[in-house]
């Protein structure tokens, strides 16, 4: 029979021999966080290895992700769909053991860690989202969400920003169900960490609102009880500091950066093998050891238990039931289509001349009411952002509801959002202004990498936001959005495309979406109703002329009237112009061939017109073309002021038309 220690080392020789046979990796970490990983998936993790989809798991996030292999040995062991083949081709093309876990590739994986720090983030995401749930659907005597979040970390976390924004909210929110795991090695790819990080981490979380414990990661026993101890305190998160080895087993680099971030060579390989007793081939595993980590029966009773508590609850609960069954599927309200088409078309008949912004309080407002779903927030912004609304309760502190106010830290929200999306059973949306935008980019670009469904509206899109001057005004921002691969951006022009795009992006199940709004006021549109449809493809033919045109005029967001101004006036002139409204080119760019050609018509020069930089817009209008756009930074002044100063304006929008024709 495997003792602990056999079971312990299994993770130590299959993270060095995988990364070996890379000849890439990051063998340090797995080796230095085998004990706890051992305690904690064979004593403490609820899960099933053969449902990994199972509602009521634990979720276990590896923050430290360069240390994959010890999340890949993990699943293979205990029993999940990754054979040794898959471990045999860590780090390779179309493996499902990618250089770092990668959501949707090996499963288990419940969040993809790359960018340090965010893994935490996500783990908060994820113990909110179980919190949020569980006071939604619980009922005395039926908690049938009940499950722990386990997060390990390293110091590389604890030094990125965005583990300070998320974790002091956790504190706040009193996350009870999250317990995270600093590998506390004192090394990182620089060597010892003294001369760069020298924080009191204890303190610290103390701080925060943690509850704080710090043991020796070797010793299993002390680290069950620490576990035991976490999930006793209900109202605080945990951080168990784990004083560790790095490479624990190797002779000759244990303790150093010299095993952080390469292999261990094949000298060393050999020589660890003998000092940890391991006699065993590479990707080797004894049947005993096998048994020890296998995790297949007790997952399997783990989810039928959890099932016979589900029927009882269905049974007492059935409408309640049936809602938590179809929100973790991910699936809308029976009633969707019908809601949202009569608020499209009401809020066209209405055609009110407001910011883009007020458009979208406005949707949000009739979306909330369809949708118990919607999970929103602004990082202290939402008066500006308009993002909260009548029905919406607000998270007060430790009070769970369905609007978060997270404070100034546009960058811990959207990472959070990501966990929460990740969870299931939530659509998260978070507000800030677009200009900082930037501050959230790595969380925004996460969401497209992991196809997940959350919203991020930001407003003061343009120069048009005034005053606050050029560091509040976006120039680049909206560009570099459009080039996140899977982030679809929308930018509407009027009331009813802004409800367009709120109910395209709450229906988009593979990707998130950015709505950039207006703080200034645009003209009321009133809309043929066959638009709607239109607008849903990202660009269409919002007024036309008689024949072929012989210009195009290419607009968006609070541009959108100059456009229709200066087509107006060369039409009334004899030069015969289109007027395209693009409020998303992603997703214009997805359309086939015909409906692009029939909305641009190959051949017909193009004017775009957008507050923001020139060159995104080459695409579409070519070099023949020409863009009224911004490659500067803006001014501190008025809005409508700078819109002018910028050449903004009917007058220069029809000379730029002539002088391309």
């Amino acid at each position: 029979m495997a003792t602990r220690k056999d079971l312990a080392n299994a993770i130590r020789a299959l993270s060095m021999d995988a990364v070996q046979k890379a000849n890439s990796g990051h063998p340090g970490a797995p080796m230095g966080m085998a004990e706890i990983a051992e305690e904690l998936w064979n004593n403490h993790l609820s899960h099933n290895p053969k449902n990994p989809e199972w509602a009521n798991r634990d979720r276990f996030v590896l923050s430290n992700g360069h240390g994959s292999m010890l999340i890949y040995s993990l699943l293979h062991l205990t029993g999940y769909a990754l054979p040794m083949d898959e471990l045999k081709t860590f780090r390779q093309l179309h493996s499902k053991c990618a250089g770092h876990p990668e959501y949707g590739y090996a499963p288990g994986v419940e969040t993809t860690t790359g960018p340090l720090g965010q893994g935490i983030a996500n783990g908060v995401g994820f113990a909110m989202a179980e919190k949020l749930l569980a006071d939604q659907f619980n009922k005395p005597g039926h908690n049938v969400v009940d499950h722990n979040t386990y997060v390990f970390l390293g110091d590389g976390c604890m030094m990125e920003g965005v583990s300070h924004e998320a974790c002091a909210l956790a504190g706040t929110w009193g996350l009870g169900k999250l317990t995270a795991f600093w590998d506390d090695n004192g090394i990182s790819i620089d060597g010892h960490i003294e001369g760069w990080y020298t924080d009191d981490t204890a303190k610290r979380f103390e701080s925060y609102g943690w509850h704080v414990q710090s043991v020796d990661g070797h010793d299993v026993h002390a680290i069950g009880k620490a576990i035991d101890a976490a999930k006793k305190v209900t109202d605080k998160p945990s951080l168990i500091c784990c004083k560790t080895i790095i490479g624990k087993g190797s002779p000759n680099k244990a303790g150093s950066h010299d095993c952080h971030g390469s292999a261990l060579g094949d000298a060393e390989v050999a020589v660890t093998r003998a000092a940890i007793g391991w006699n065993h081939p590479p990707f080797e595993i004894p049947a005993d050891v096998y048994a020890g980590w296998d995790a297949t029966a007790k997952g399997a009773k783990l989810e039928g238990d959890w099932n016979v508590k589900f029927d009882a609850y269905a049974k007492a609960f059935p409408a309640e039931a049936a809602e938590f069954k179809r929100r973790v599927a991910g699936d809308l309200p029976a009633h969707w289509k019908q809601a949202t088409d009569a608020l499209i078309a009401a809020t066209n008949e209405k055609a009110e001349g407001i910011a883009t912004r007020k458009a979208s309080q406005n949707t949000i407002t009739a979306l909330a009411i369809v949708l118990p779903e919607f999970l929103g927030g602004s990082a202290d912004l939402t008066g500006s952002n308009l993002t909260s609304c009548p029905s919406f309760t607000h998270v007060d502190g430790k009070k769970p509801g369905n609007y978060i106010s997270y404070g100034v830290r546009e960058f811990g929200m959207f990472a959070i959002m990501n966990g929460m999306a990740l969870h299931g059973g939530l659509i998260p949306f978070g507000g800030t202004f677009h200009m900082f935008s930037d501050y959230a980019k790595s969380a925004l670009r996460m969401a497209a990498l992991m196809k997940q469904r959350s919203i991020a509206v930001l407003t003061h899109d343009s120069i048009g936001q005034g005053e606050d001057g050029p560091t509040h005004q976006p120039i680049e921002n909206t560009a570099g959005l459009r080039l996140i691969p899977n982030m679809d951006v929308w930018r509407p022009g009027n009331s009813t495309e802004t409800a367009v795009a709120w109910v395209a992006a709450v229906e988009r199940k593979n990707g998130p979406s950015s709505l950039v709004l207006s703080r200034q006021n645009v003209p009321g549109m009133k809309h043929d109703a066959a638009q709607f449809d239109l607008m849903r493809k990202g660009g269409y033919v919002l007024s036309d002329v008689a024949g072929k045109a012989d210009a195009i005029i290419i607009a968006n967001g609070s541009e959108l009237e100059l456009a229709v101004k200066a087509a107006a006036e060369l039409n009334a002139a004899g030069t015969k112009v289109r007027v395209v409204s693009m409020p998303s080119t992603n997703v214009f760019d997805r359309q086939d061939k015909a409906y692009k050609d029939s909305v641009l018509t190959p051949g017909v020069v193009r004017v775009a017109v957008e507050a923001g930089v020139t060159d995104f817009w080459r695409k579409y209008v070519g070099l023949e073309g020409a863009v009224v756009g911004i490659d500067t930074f803006g001014e501190s002044a008025p809005g409508g002021v700078l819109m002018k100063h910028f050449g903004f304006t009917v007058e220069n929008v029809v000379a730029t038309v002539k002088s391309v024709l």
